[in-house]
């Protein structure tokens, strides 16, 4: 087992030119396979609104639900930084209620840092937070927790005057004290001027290939959501298309049910013949 990894040792990856890789996980049993596969960063994301939940949107996801998974997944990890995000509301409305918050996901679930969405809006929070010993990733670009006021999951920073929006933002995240930033759903050339702009890791999703590292959902790598015929996302690649394996196995499992097929001899446990009778039947 490799040793665990701590912030810094991130920055010196950013200082070497070495890719960071990041992934979601939601449980106990995903988290140490993710764990295992080496990847450097674990989210505990809001996405578990929508993948876990089934949600639209990652905004109805609360506090003490975060909590919950995020135990799950830090009672996992033997070797990455585990990362919580900071759901909804928890960090809106200022830096005393985002400090309370990230100390609750410190202390309770043994995570070793936050995320939290947002620029320069945030950048005092974010510095709030930072200032107590809790390392804090940012996020900028399309911020899922803006879902209604993007109108949408819409690609962020096409035109020049949101583009600069976004290094100021960037820029201001990285000024806070953030450790590392999240670039999502902006333009390549955009995300890539951001990284050179910056001394703090980026990781992109959907971001193109110029950050410092990059972040996927689980469940969108392993092609087990979602349940429709949905085409994933640009951004995404599939790594495997677990769900037609799944449903393989399961309609397998119920045919041999219903046949009887299943559990066959070999399933079952047998009653051992107590020693006295062996004797009795050798001889």
């Amino acid at each position: 087992m490799s040793k665990r990894i701590f912030v810094p040792d991130l920055i010196r990856k950013r200082q070497r030119g070495e890719r960071i890789a990041m992934l979601t996980a939601y449980d106990f049993t995903f988290a140490a396979l993710v764990d295992r596969a080496g990847v450097d960063i674990i989210l505990v994301g809001d996405s578990l609104g929508t993948v876990v939940q089934g949600h639209e949107t990652t905004i109805p996801v609360t506090v003490d639900e975060m909590l919950y998974h995020s135990k799950l997944v830090a009672r996992a990890a033997q070797r990455a930084l585990v990362v919580a995000d900071m759901p909804f509301m928890s960090y809106q409305p200022g830096p005393d209620t985002a400090l309370q918050t990230a100390g609750r996901f410190i202390k309770e679930s043994g995570v070793s840092a936050v995320k939290l969405e947002g620029g320069v809006s945030v950048s005092s929070t974010i510095k709030r937070i930072v200032d107590v010993g809790i390392p804090v990733m940012g996020h900028v670009g399309l911020t899922p927790q803006s879902y209604h006021k993007m109108g949408g999951y819409k690609v962020q920073g096409k035109q020049s005057a949101d583009a600069k929006q976004l290094l100021d933002d960037a820029k201001a995240v990285e000024d806070a004290g953030a450790f590392s930033i999240v670039l999502e759903g902006i333009p390549a050339s955009l995300a890539a001027q951001i990284t050179d702009n910056l001394s703090i890791p980026t990781v992109g999703i959907g971001a193109g290939s110029h950050c410092s590292g990059q972040v996927l959902v689980l469940h969108d790598l392993l092609g087990i959501t979602p349940l429709g015929d949905e085409q994933p996302p640009k951004f995404v690649k599939q790594y495997a298309n677990l769900k037609s394996e799944i449903l393989s196995a399961v309609e397998t499992f119920v045919a041999d049910v219903s046949t009887g097929k299943f559990p066959a001899a070999e399933h079952e446990y047998k009653v051992s013949k107590p020693r006295s009778a062996q004797r009795r039947a050798a001889s």
